[in-house]
């Protein structure tokens, strides 16, 4: 004779387990029916997907976790044998955090990637910490299981501790590096195929961007090897950001009797027809200049072209300089040579200061 459940069965135990086994089955259904529908209706009345994924995650593993549930509370029923009553015990406890542990690993993946959909940051690095999410469930999950097999887990924590603060001293700079690499791919100050400067003046495309080192390819086709601290440290000139147009600055100097009306048409004109007629220019940009320096022996001024990308404005200038040359000689108007004027003081013999004023001479000359 055998108790199941304060009924009295005259059975073997071998037969009453598995009738245990379906009572659990059965009864684990009916819970996960009623919680499934109470589950549901919440999430209908909400607008967001993520939810949505909850629950349909819930719909595939809730139903085992509670059958497991249930077997660890009516198991102690079954009148099997102690050692085998413990074992089935331990296997079902086990069983048991292997699926909360998966479904939990399931469940923050799944808030994880609804906020990548949602911040770019993450999103740019969604693979480094879905993989950090996977090893830190994992390594929970089998501390838990170790515990629960009777396993001591001061020595390997100890043994792991001592062991990650070696590898992080030795690795140091390359645990920094790779930080910081992690940082560039989430904010993205630099991007693959972007022209960029340093502060420390190498400046070319951006190559690629590992986890240790990024890659500039410079114009004359030689590749800098920047480490990434150094990228997150120095200041950075991003040539394509927040657009790959760039003005074009070329500075220009005309002769005191120029008509400054005349000049700034005719360089207006030739500008234009740069931007409109030289690859890399910005045809429809209307150019103009400003005025800004009364110099030694010229009035200055900014010329503000427009090109498409930072290379561009090497050909726009070479153009433009060649142009507006041929322009202003055909025009009249004088680009002059630098001059400078010198002041000569002679003094004659016996000159005093305080006695011969007014008696000096000065001759001036220009250069």
């Amino acid at each position: 004779m055998t108790e199941l459940l304060g009924v009295k069965i005259a059975m073997s135990p071998w037969v009453v387990f598995p009738l245990v086994v379906l009572a659990a089955a059965i009864l684990a259904y009916f819970l996960n029916t009623i919680l499934l529908r109470i589950l549901r209706r919440a999430v209908q009345k909400t607008s967001t997907e993520i939810d949505d994924r909850i629950y349909r995650l819930l719909q595939q593993y809730l139903f085992p976790l509670l059958v497991v549930g249930g077997l660890l509370i009516i198991v102690d029923a079954v009148p099997l044998p102690p050692k085998v009553l413990r074992a089935t015990y331990r296997l079902l406890a086990l069983s048991g955090l292997l699926l909360a542990i998966f479904l939990l690993t399931k469940g923050a993946l799944l808030v994880i990637r609804n906020m990548e959909a949602h911040y770019d940051p993450i999103r740019n690095i969604k693979g480094a910490i879905e993989l950090a999410t996977k090893i830190v469930f994992l390594a929970v999950g089998a501390m838990i299981v170790l515990d629960n097999l009777g396993i001591s887990l001061t020595p390997i924590l100890t043994t792991l501790g001592i062991g990650s603060l070696a590898v992080a001293i030795a690795l140091q700079d390359t645990l920094g590096n790779l930080f910081a690499g992690l940082y560039i791919k989430a904010d993205r100050p630099i991007e693959i195929g972007q022209y960029v400067r340093l502060e420390s003046g190498e400046e070319g495309y951006v190559d690629a961007i590992g986890w240790r080192s990024t890659r500039i390819r410079m114009l004359p086709n030689n590749m800098v090897v920047v480490p990434n601290s150094k990228i997150v440290q120095s200041n950075i000139t991003n040539y394509y950001l927040p657009d790959r147009e760039l003005a074009v600055l070329v500075e220009v100097g005309v002769h005191y009797d120029s008509d400054l009306e005349k000049v700034e048409r005719v360089t207006r004109e030739v500008a234009k027809e740069v931007l409109q007629t030289v690859p890399g220019g910005v045809p429809h940009f209307e150019p103009f200049i400003r005025y800004h320096t009364f110099s030694d022996s010229s009035i200055n001024f900014t010329v503000i072209l427009r090109g498409r990308e930072f290379v561009d404005n090497f050909l726009i200038r070479h153009e433009f300089i060649k142009r507006l040359h041929v322009r202003y000689q055909k025009e009249g108007i004088v680009i002059p040579f630098p001059i400078r004027t010198v002041y000569l003081k002679q003094e004659s013999d016996g000159y005093h200061p305080e006695h011969n004023r007014g008696e000096e001479s000065a001759k001036a000359r220009s250069f």
